[in-house]
This record gives structure tokens, sequence and C-alpha cells, in this order.
């Protein structure tokens, strides 16, 4: 992962120029009517797709963000056949990141209050990378611990007390 700390701000911008290229490919492909807002955040290239058909944003995002996570990887191959680097691209479609970001950091809170009141660790249901990257973060922001446990696709975090978590288990940050 430090090969996107090494990339420039206009390497960047170029990974997010050809994922907006591929994306409106896809976008005539399907029919869909669609802008592509794209920029750096974090270090990272975005690109998100804004739709003005609810009926086509519903289609873009689908089951869980499924479609969501399928146009990202395979945007990300579209960028890395181009730029022959790997890409840390983020595609987003009418702010569902967003709105799952929330959510999570939600799930993460009431973890957080559970852990507190009762002192015990809690697990949480198991999620993708970027869902347990999430509730790692809010858990560091407040103070406590957590680590991710299992296999993927089974892979979930705990949460702990400071106190309750060893000092060898250390933030798993994804």
């Amino acid at each position: 992962m430090a090969q996107d700390d090494d990339k420039t701000v206009d390497q960047l911008n170029d990974e997010a120029d050809i994922a907006a290229d591929y994306l409106e490919g896809l976008l005539d492909i399907a029919d869909y009517e669609g802008d592509i807002e794209m920029g750096v955040r974090n270090g990272r290239p975005m690109v998100q797709i804004v739709a003005d058909d609810d009926t086509d944003i519903k289609h873009l995002i689908g089951r869980n963000g499924e479609v969501v996570d399928a146009l990202q990887q395979l945007t990300r191959l579209a960028v890395q056949q181009k730029t022959g680097e790997r890409s840390r691209l983020i595609v987003d479609v009418d702010g569902f990141l967003k709105r799952k970001r929330q959510r999570l950091h939600d799930i993460a809170l009431d973890a957080i209050d559970e852990v507190r009141e009762t002192g015990e660790p809690v697990d949480l249901k198991p999620m993708n990378s970027f869902e347990r990257k999430v509730i790692h973060d809010v858990v560091r922001e407040e103070g406590l611990r957590s680590r991710s446990h299992g296999e993927e696709p089974r892979r979930y975090v705990t949460v702990y007390l400071r106190a309750n978590a060893d000092a060898e288990d250390a933030d798993d940050e994804e």
C-alpha cells in the first residue's frame, strides 16, 4: 500500500481520468444517463457516478452495494491495464459510500457503548476490508481497541476496552 504514497497528485488525477473514461463507456453501453465527478481524496483517486434517474442509480448500487463493488474492481483493472500499476481507486455511486460509512460509524459506536457498559469484548458480523477499516478507525478515535479475526469472507472485528486487549493485539489496520 505504500505504493500510493509515492504517487504524485498528477498520477492520481490521471488514474481518476482513466477511470472516468472507462465508466462513461460502461454507462453508454448500459444506456444510463449520469454525470461523472472525479478527484483525489485522502491520497486516493475517486470517481463518483451521479445520475438523474433513481431507477438507474439503484441498478448501479445493487443489493448491499454489490454492483458498486464490482464496478470498482473492474475500473481498477482498467486503470491498471493503462498505467501498469495497481490502483487504490474508489468508485462511488450517488453517495452510497458516504451513507455506508455513516451506518458503519453508528455500528461501531453501538459496539463501543456496549463494551463500555459491560466491559466485555463485542464481536461484529463479518465484513469486507473497507467496512472493517471504517470500524477500526472509529474504535481507535474513541480510545478503544479492535482486532480482525477469521478468514475471508467471514472475517469480523472484535472491539475491546484498552485494558482487555493484550499488547500484541494491536489494531488490525486493513
